[in-house]
């Protein structure tokens, strides 16, 4: 055998190895994502409250992009991301995702967020409410003079979702329930974007149904004033059930579909 041949073969023999570890993959997180749905499923028909079908996003917090692909080829659309970079940079690699930005966001990451993200689950101050408010604006403009691409906000307005806090974190972001309807209505009234409900997450420390069972009420009460902020966005791997239990319409669930993270 040649030189050149022995090269070849070399070559495909690798190529083969790689692609046997992606198909191991794609099984694991096909799997994976079938038994998380079983238990989404469990968890529907032991609602207190709510009806239909939860939405599941998948939180890809340091996988890399070709997770997000493997992602959508086994049936998964709605991807969620905390960090602006590493979601920016994802939703250039696999654009045909449905982005949600999950984290507490710096105003200042605005511009970048709304040109990929159609929800936003974590507005939790009126200055943030502003900023995105202008970035969506500014965006749309820059699109019909020809100098940006297109991206959810051009086709719709931005949903948002308030974040409450649940318990009186700082660190964890959120708005304090008694300041959660003037939140609200900030976003209703600003150009751009569209109230989509609330988001919370789980105490630390404690039961998560009770906490979830309060955020329910929080809805209620928010949907008196905006009938049409419908979203709950709480739970996820570790108390989805809770969540699903109180009326929760959208899980974010990280290791429960693509397992422990890799980094930090």
């Amino acid at each position: 055998m040649t030189e050149s041949e022995n090269s070849t073969e070399s070559a495909n023999s690798t190529e083969s190895e790689n692609s046997a570890v992606e198909d191991a993959r794609t099984h694991e997180l096909r799997g994976n994502l079938e038994r998380l749905r079983e238990r989404l499923s469990a968890a529907e028909n032991d609602r207190h409250v709510g009806t239909g079908p939860v939405d599941l996003i998948a939180v890809t917090k340091f996988f890399p992009a070709q997770d997000v692909q493997r992602l959508l080829d086994v049936g998964v659309r709605d991807v969620g991301e905390n960090r602006d970079q590493e979601a920016a940079e994802k939703a250039r690699s696999v654009p045909d995702a449905t982005w949600h930005f999950i984290g507490q966001l710096q105003s200042k990451k605005s511009t970048s967020v709304v040109r990929y993200a159609s929800r936003v689950h974590s507005v939790d101050r009126m200055s943030l409410v502003t900023a995105l408010g202008k970035a969506v604006r500014n965006h749309r403009a820059a699109v019909a003079e020809g100098q940006a691409q297109g991206g959810p906000c051009t086709e719709g307005d931005l949903d948002c979702l308030v974040q409450v806090s649940l318990d009186d974190s700082e660190g964890r972001g959120g708005v304090r329930p008694v300041d959660l309807a003037a939140l609200a209505d900030a976003v209703a009234a600003e150009e751009g974007l569209r109230l989509g409900g609330v988001m919370a997450v789980a105490p630390l420390g404690s039961a998560p149904e009770p906490a979830f069972e309060r955020l329910h009420g929080y809805a209620q009460q928010l949907r008196e004033q905006h009938p049409s902020a419908t979203q709950i966005s709480a739970g996820m791997s570790a108390d989805l059930e809770a969540a699903v239990r109180w009326g929760s319409t959208h899980v974010r669930v990280g290791s429960g579909i693509l397992g422990a993270r890799p980094v930090g």
